[in-house]
């Protein structure tokens, strides 16, 4: 995607961190942009667009673990990715639906040992 990107964009944000989608107030349930700012630089940006794609990715510990062994902290993701981009599609008023089937991961037996 992102190299689909930079071949057909003007221009390319880097390192900028999503704070809240912008809604369209002609057109109900309508995402018609973004605001976020440069995490570098501190520098503020608003997105006006057609079309946004939220790459949410995974996310680590918004469920509970199965058992006390398998305790909060021990995960298959970065513990910084809080799933704050599910919050934003939410706060939009996106229904959020099979969550539970949000990835599937290939483990062995004693992947843990």
């Amino acid at each position: 995607v992102a190299e689909a990107a930079k071949k057909s964009a003007d221009k390319v944000f880097n390192r900028i961190c999503v704070t809240h989608l912008l809604m369209d107030d002609s057109k109900e349930n309508r995402v018609a942009g973004a605001v976020g700012f440069n995490v570098r630089t501190g520098n503020y940006h608003v997105f006006k667009s057609k079309t946004v794609i939220c790459g949410a990715g995974g996310a680590s510990n918004i469920f509970k673990p199965r058992s006390v062994g398998e305790g909060s902290g021990r995960t298959w993701y970065a513990p910084w990715s809080s799933a704050s981009a599910y919050g934003l599609m939410i706060e939009a008023g996106a229904k959020m639906t099979q969550m539970e089937n949000r990835i599937v991961l290939a483990r062995f037996k004693d992947g843990y040992g």
